[in-house]
């Protein structure tokens, strides 16, 4: 009869130790976990797809390999067609200085547009498909008006602002001429800091970049010719080059950042904020991107 209680015992621990076994593994899962050895020299690749809208990710992974010593070589893979400035440009500024002491490659695919090609301008050798579409290097302003909407269904707007610029591109007001000379002049402040961008980057001169910086887009055949991008070739001549830039022997190993899984509970979270943000910017009217039209 005591046998029982020994056994039920030693049964419940057995069950509790393998179901906190299974939560550890579950949870490594979920999570994901770190690329744990790497066997010799290789090359780490950063992808950036879709609208740039955050830098903090990319920038983590960016430092990561940059202080990775078995990382040789960093191979930037973009397929965006640009967004947000502020945060397009950190991109670009940690680019431009980790491209000053480890080779940096851009790798373009389907579309590498407006911020897109902002954030490849720094790198040590950019590489593009021939169909690449790049380029449009400009700043796009979006100003929407519901005044006449709001009209027709009978409401009325009320504003009370601290300056008469304050509610400048209000989607509930008419836009008046010097709101639009200020705007007007924010974009042109925006576009000179992209021309310079590209300019510095690519070690050409700014008159040269101006030129061709009226937002129209290239293919990667054209853009070569315009010396906006040295090679045409796939990602994995990218990373051949970026190997043999750094100096390894052989095929590099290819390197992708820790996978990071996150729980329900954490996408639900940020699917909230997205989305309360997206409503925030629609009812101010007024966007401004590194960003082409119609991606």
């Amino acid at each position: 009869m005591r046998k029982r209680p020994v056994l039920l015992g030693v049964g419940i621990s057995a069950a509790l130790i393998i179901l906190f076994l299974f939560s550890m593994i579950l949870a490594g899962k979920l999570l994901g976990s770190k690329k744990s050895i790497i066997s010799g020299e290789g090359v780490g690749i950063v992808e950036v797809k879709g609208l740039i809208v955050d830098s903090r990710e990319i920038i983590e992974q960016l430092h990561d390999f940059r202080d990775n010593q078995k990382v040789k070589a960093i191979v930037l893979r973009i397929d965006s067609p640009g967004g947000v400035v502020g945060p397009t440009q950190e991109i670009y500024e940690e680019v431009r200085k980790i491209a000053a002491g480890k080779k940096v490659v851009a790798s373009m695919g389907s579309v590498a547009a407006s911020g897109g090609y902002y954030i490849a301008a720094p790198a040590s050798m950019i590489f593009a498909n021939p169909g690449t579409v790049t380029g449009s290097i400009g700043v796009l302003m979006k100003v929407s008006n519901i005044e006449g909407l709001l009209g027709k269904i009978g409401l009325k707007s009320y504003v009370l602002k601290s300056g008469r610029f304050k509610d400048s591109g209000s989607p509930v007001r008419t836009m008046t001429s010097e709101d639009r000379d200020v705007l007007q002049g924010v974009i042109e402040s925006m576009h000179r800091q992209f021309v310079k961008a590209v300019a510095e980057g690519r070690k050409m001169q700014v008159s040269e970049v101006a030129g061709i910086a009226d937002g129209r887009i290239f293919s990667g055949e054209q853009a070569m010719g315009a010396k906006l991008v040295d090679r045409l070739g796939n990602l994995q001549a990218a990373i051949a080059e970026a190997g043999k830039m750094a100096g390894i022997k052989g095929e590099p190993e290819v390197i992708y950042p820790p996978e990071k899984r996150k729980l329900w509970l954490d996408l639900l979270m940020e699917e909230t904020v997205e989305r309360v943000a997206g409503q925030a910017k629609g009812e101010s009217g007024l966007k401004i991107n590194y960003e082409m039209e119609g991606f």
